[in-house]
């Protein structure tokens, strides 16, 4: 695949996800973010397999194990913040204790 069928794939999928998202009612944040961790945890693999490949040495430049690096980085950022925002949404729904007065 050439570069520009790659790069209008992303953009396409970019378009798709920020429409899927933003359409998503309330109710439903908390699973999705459920999910996009999860699949945030597929990146990471992701990632760690490019940074760790010895084709990337074979090339000299070793540009996929830098961008291997940004998206296990970028990747864990989106999970822990998944994580403490579902924390957050979670602890909405937990019934208030009564002070008895």
């Amino acid at each position: 695949m050439d570069f520009i069928s790659i790069l209008s794939i992303f953009v396409l999928a970019c378009f798709v996800g920020y429409f899927v998202v933003w359409s998503v009612t309330p109710a439903l944040h908390t699973p999705l973010m459920s999910v996009t961790n999860a699949i945030s945890s597929v990146i990471v693999v992701g990632a760690l397999i490019a940074a760790g490949s010895i084709a990337a040495e074979e090339f000299g430049q070793g540009w996929s194990q830098w961008l291997g690096l940004l998206a296990v980085a970028l990747a864990s950022v989106n999970i822990f913040g998944g994580f403490a925002v579902t924390a957050r949404m979670l602890a909405m729904y937990k019934k208030k204790e009564r002070k008895d007065a």
